[in-house]
């Protein structure tokens, strides 16, 4: 996998030297003096089965890391091609967390500029310059670099780039293949977010980096499970030592309670059925559904409204809140659930329909909410 940084490395090794070093443990069998479990609320008895605690009653690093944790990371590892995983409760405490903690002063960032506002918030809370390329332009990317950093030598500075596999508010997506070439040749560490793109793209939906076959050179990949996964939480794929690092240094993990057992459950049932025959057909369902949406687009002439997508996210770009809450109204007067993206999720004068495509969706569902959208595109309906 992609090597840590020195600087990261020597403080972990500080903290070893220094007795300091935080690790992960279960709780097993002890009398609780640890947890936040006040009322013992977190434990509920189901059905029969073994307790199973409704609640985990603290941190991972205090009472929290149950058991189904280190089977859950042992299964994302296993499924995505990563030597380590670590869970967190949510994608944006993911980003937060990674990015708050791997920026050092005197390190530098480069981003996409159409980047999530949790990469952005992470960025902010990280000790790092800060530098946007154009959206998923590998040629803006060099030339800021080459603004930024010349020739001079990065003495012990870290350079770092970041970007989504597949981007929720355009649909569209990097060169991922390309980028990691790049950043390996010049010794940057990339960063992909590919809360879009787990479950859907790539070999069995392992991800756009396992598709581009370059999971061993990327630093992290941030994993969501609350979208194709249909369940809670995210995971930072990447070494083992950065995951130690993590564990060490990232606040979003250390100061807050732990995802609950039943929520681990979730995550381990959904990457089960993933694998499985249900998931191969869903899988399957859902990517001929992206097929023929683009099929339909070109159909009824709306292309030139839409970004080129291969995932589930499809954006209609219409300007305007008013014009885009208005269709999205007439939309949902004919029936259908499409929501309006307003500025500051998108830049102004980029206001857009959002279409989330799904295995269960009917041709026949597609082709006519994109017919009602034409008629009114083109002036047969008003909207």
């Amino acid at each position: 996998m992609a090597a840590l940084p020195e600087k990261l490395r020597g403080k972990l090794d500080m903290r070893r030297e220094t007795g300091s070093l935080r690790s992960l443990y279960a709780q097993k069998g002890l009398i609780d003096f640890s947890s936040n479990d006040y009322l013992g609320f977190s434990k509920i008895e189901s059905k029969g089965r073994d307790i199973l605690s409704a609640g985990s009653s603290g941190s991972r690093l205090i009472s929290g890391n149950h058991p189904l944790f280190a089977a859950a990371e042992k299964v994302i590892r296993e499924f995505h091609k990563a030597e380590a995983a670590l869970i967190f409760n949510s994608g944006y405490d993911a980003n937060l967390g990674l990015l708050s903690a791997i920026l050092q002063r005197g390190d530098y960032i480069f981003f996409d500029q159409h980047v999530h506002a949790s990469i952005r918030d992470g960025i902010r809370l990280g000790q790092a310059r800060a530098f946007k390329f154009d959206h998923n332009d590998l040629g803006s990317l060099k030339r800021m670099v080459e603004r930024v950093l010349g020739s001079k030598p990065r003495g012990q500075a870290e350079v770092y780039v970041i970007t989504e596999s597949v981007f929720s508010m355009e649909g569209d997506g990097p060169d991922v293949g390309a980028f990691a070439r790049y950043c390996e040749e010049n010794s940057f560490h990339l960063i992909v977010d590919e809360a879009h793109a787990a479950g859907v793209l790539g070999p069995g939906g392992a991800g756009e980096v396992v598709g581009a076959g370059c999971e061993e050179v990327v630093f992290a990949r941030i994993i969501t499970f609350g979208k194709a996964l249909g369940c809670h939480g995210a995971a930072i794929l990447g070494s083992t030592l950065l995951r130690d690092y993590l564990i060490n240094f990232s606040r979003s993990l250390i100061y807050t309670t732990a995802l609950p057992p039943i929520s681990l459950e979730a995550i381990l049932q959904g990457y089960k059925h993933l694998k499985g025959k249900q998931g191969v057909s869903a899988r399957r369902a859902l990517l001929e559904n992206i097929r023929y949406f683009r099929g339909c687009l070109a159909d009824l002439g709306l292309l030139e409204y839409f970004r080129p997508a291969e995932a589930a996210v499809h954006c209609c770009e219409i300007g305007g809140n008013a014009r885009v809450r208005s269709l999205a109204d007439h939309l949902m007067q004919q029936g259908y659930d499409v929501k309006a993206i307003l500025p500051p999720t998108v830049p102004k004068g980029r206001e857009c329909l959002r279409f989330s495509l799904h295995a269960f969706n009917s041709a026949s569902q597609i082709r006519e909410v994109l017919t009602i959208l034409a008629a009114v595109l083109r002036g047969d309906s008003d909207a």
